[in-house]
C-alpha cells in the first residue's frame, strides 16, 4: 500500500460530505501524481503547481508550497487567465472551468505539462489524470496516452492504483 505524506492511503480514502476533507486529500492525491511522475531531465529545477479556476482547496495546496519533490521545490500559484498555463509544470483545472476544458487542454497538448482534474469525465478531454468521489471514496484514472504525448510517464506504482489506464 502506498502512502501519502498526509499519513493516508492513496487510495480509496474515505471521504465524507465535509468538502474540506475532500479537497486535503484532493491536495495529498496532487502531491503524489507529482511524486509518481518522471518528467524529462531538462525540466525546470522548480515544479510550478497551477490552480487554474476557482480554488476549492481552503488553503489546502499552500501546504504543498516549497516542499520538494526529487530535490526540486514545489510552487504553488492560483491563475485565471489561461495565456499563464504554459508557465507551469502541473495545472489542476477546477471544476469551475469545466465547460471550458476541452479548449484549454487542446491548447497545452504537447506541453511539458502534468494535467490534472476532478470533474467527471475530464479524461475524455484529455486531462492526464481526473480524480471523482465513489462510494464517499477519492478514486483516479489516467490517461497515459495524453501524458506521454506531453512527454511524461508514471510510475507504475501509481499506474496500479488507478481505477482505469487509458492508453
Amino acid at each position: 500500500m502506498l502512502w501519502i505524506s498526509y499519513g493516508l492511503p492513496i487510495f480509496h480514502t474515505a471521504a465524507t460530505a465535509d468538502t474540506n476533507l475532500e479537497y486535503q486529500v484532493k491536495a495529498a492525491f496532487i502531491y503524489n501524481f507529482i511524486t509518481f511522475t518522471y518528467w524529462p531531465d531538462s525540466t525546470n529545477q522548480t515544479i510550478q503547481l497551477c490552480v487554474y479556476g476557482e480554488n476549492y482547496f481552503d488553503g489546502e495546496m499552500d501546504k504543498l508550497q516549497n516542499k520538494s519533490v526529487n530535490k526540486k521545490p514545489i510552487t504553488v500559484s492560483y491563475i485565471n487567465d489561461s495565456s499563464q498555463l504554459k508557465q507551469c509544470q502541473v495545472v489542476f483545472f477546477s471544476k469551475s472551468v469545466s465547460a471550458d476544458l476541452s479548449n484549454l487542454l487542446q491548447s497545452l497538448s504537447n506541453e511539458l505539462i502534468l494535467t490534472v482534474a476532478d470533474t467527471p469525465g475530464a479524461i475524455s478531454h484529455g486531462v492526464a489524470i481526473n480524480m471523482n468521489v465513489v462510494n464517499s471514496k477519492i478514486v483516479f484514472e489516467i490517461n497515459l496516452a495524453i501524458a506521454r504525448k506531453s512527454g511524461l510517464d508514471f510510475s507504475s506504482k501509481l499506474l496500479q492504483l488507478a481505477t482505469k489506464v487509458y492508453q
